[in-house]
């Protein structure tokens, strides 16, 4: 009977990519990654440097182990791995991606030197006061008035947006992106929820929220629904 492969490797147009077994064992893994790469690249020292990518399937791997396993390939020369994906997770991983998927409702007022923040994304029902500061992984939906600051996707997320029922805020931060207040609002309150969101320049843009339709149709998409 032919013996299965525990490591597989492909070329790319960016690099490589090692495919590892998650059903073997783990010394039998580390020994068979080591004689393949031995072989396959013992005469290309002379090669530019190649980006690897390794997979790992259902195989849960340390810290320790990841080290190793980028050691392993670091010392064929001219390989420099890019990354080490695997479909396992911690339960620490899992619990924060469901916090930052979750939507906390508060129902308060944001006064002057107080902040909020949460994980995932926020709908507030009040207001938040010149001074106040509301922090989201995620988007924030203000059912009030916003005249402090608001920071949507404080974790990185671009996508994310800031809908209020008045938008006066004295900052608006997306990401990594921060846009300024005007020196002087009108007068006259807005007669309909704004939102803010990153432009394809990279800059925050305060629109009717009727254009989330169009620019961020996720976000009205409904289990279930068609």
């Amino acid at each position: 009977m032919k013996k299965l492969q525990n490591v597989t490797i492909k070329g790319t147009k960016s690099g490589l990519t090692l495919y590892l077994d998650d059903s073997c064992s783990y010394a039998e893994l580390k020994k068979e990654l080591n004689e393949k790469l031995s072989v396959a690249y013992r005469a290309n020292e002379d090669r530019q440097l190649i980006s690897v990518k390794v997979k790992v399937g259902n195989r849960y791997l340390t810290e320790e182990q990841k080290a190793e396993i980028k050691e392993i390939i670091r010392h064929k020369k001219n390989l420099v791995v890019e990354d080490i994906e695997t479909n396992v997770m911690t339960i620490e991983e899992a619990e924060r991606l469901k916090a930052e998927s979750e939507i906390v409702s508060v129902a308060k007022i944001i006064r002057s030197g107080q902040v909020l923040e949460v994980p995932g994304d926020l709908l507030l029902i009040g207001d938040v006061n010149p001074g106040g500061t509301v922090m989201a992984g995620g988007n924030i939906f203000i059912m009030g008035a916003l005249k402090g600051i608001a920071h949507a996707g404080c974790l990185g997320n671009k996508q994310a947006i800031i809908a209020a029922c008045v938008m006066k805020p004295s900052q608006l931060r997306i990401s990594d992106c921060i846009n300024r207040a005007p020196d002087h609002y009108p007068e006259e309150e807005p007669r309909e929820m704004e939102c803010a969101y990153i432009d394809e320049n990279n800059q925050i843009v305060v629109d009717r929220l009727q254009a989330l339709m169009h620019l961020r149709p996720e976000l009205t998409r409904l289990e279930g629904g068609r």
